[in-house]
């Protein structure tokens, strides 16, 4: 996962609602300089909709949000995703995952999760959700003990607060929905999408 997200800062995590929004949307977010994308396996229309994300925009990374089960890994492997985000891991998902061709990043909230998570060899951790299991100052303590684990911060994080997250030395990248707006999703507004996301990729520099 960290070599995959080297270059990337800001993951938009989708929810997909509606399978005709997938690619217009995407490609909004990869033109506006945000090419890895996150689909949450939460609605009917994920599955379908990053088949057609992948077939139709040039660019785009596409992965799997809210993997919890192995039949999530194996639907994420089907699709042709290139990496998988949980907001948490059992042992069952990460046996799943150790026999999957794409990496994974779990979620954890607690350094014991953490802890554990290390103990089947990961080091890239989804922090989730981030805001409520106390943010910036827990990733700042965690950092002393733990300064080779990274994080992608995500939950409660928007044009407010991103860049605190991205100022630590321990947080790679965050995600968020705060660039898909459900208003303007919602009235297919992908041309504001699209600003929205260049602003974001160049804000303070960040890409």
């Amino acid at each position: 996962m960290r070599e995959l997200l080297a270059d990337t800062r800001v993951i938009p995590v989708i929810t997909l609602e509606r399978v005709e929004d997938a690619v217009p949307m995407a490609r909004a977010l990869v033109n506006g300089g945000l090419k890895v994308l996150e689909v949450t396996l939460r609605t009917p229309a994920a599955a379908d909709g990053i088949r057609r994300i992948l077939a139709e925009v040039a660019g785009a990374i596409v992965g799997t949000g809210t993997v919890c089960t192995p039949a999530h890994v194996q639907l994420s492997c089907d699709l042709g995703c290139q990496f998988m985000i949980s907001p948490g891991f059992t042992d069952q998902l990460l046996a799943a995952a150790a026999q999957a061709p794409l990496p994974l990043m779990p979620g954890i909230a607690t350094v014991s999760e953490m802890m554990r998570g290390m103990e089947y060899g990961y080091q890239d951790f989804k922090f989730f959700p981030a805001e409520a299991a106390g943010g910036v100052p827990v990733l700042k303590a965690i950092a002393g003990p733990f300064a080779d684990v990274r994080f992608c911060p995500t939950g409660g994080i928007g044009l407010g607060n991103f860049l605190d997250y991205l100022e630590l030395p321990n947080v790679m990248c965050v995600g968020g929905s705060w660039i898909l707006p459900a208003d303007l999703v919602a009235a297919q507004r992908w041309d504001d999408i699209e600003q929205l996301a260049r602003e974001t990729a160049n804000f303070r520099g960040i890409k």
